[in-house]
């Protein structure tokens, strides 16, 4: 059995300290961008459950009022956990001592 030939790539990707940063904060936006998503959906799963959404009526029972609360609230705690984790990943990149701060 013979191995793969894989061509030697190097590419050459110059990124300075600078850059690094403003990719650092690019990414925490992005995630932020993203719990935004997560938690609109939870509010338009409440609403629809109400029957405030796009003009649905109120047909949920109080069991079922209950389960999707119950569902919002865990959801919504993982969102407040990844919020932390981020608020600590912006605290560290902007504590970085370089000048583009």
């Amino acid at each position: 059995m013979s191995y793969p030939n894989i061509p030697n790539i190097t590419p050459t990707i110059t990124v300075d300290a600078c850059d690094a940063i403003n990719l650092l904060l690019m990414s925490i936006a992005m995630e932020e961008i993203g719990l935004s998503h997560i938690i609109n959906a939870e509010a338009e799963k409440i609403q629809y459950v109400v029957g405030t959404l796009h003009g649905t009526g109120p047909s949920a029972s109080v069991d079922d009022l209950l389960k999707i609360n119950k569902d919002v609230r865990k959801t919504l705690s993982e969102v407040v956990r990844k919020e932390l984790l981020l608020q600590m990943k912006l605290e560290t990149v902007m504590s970085a001592k370089h000048p583009c701060l």
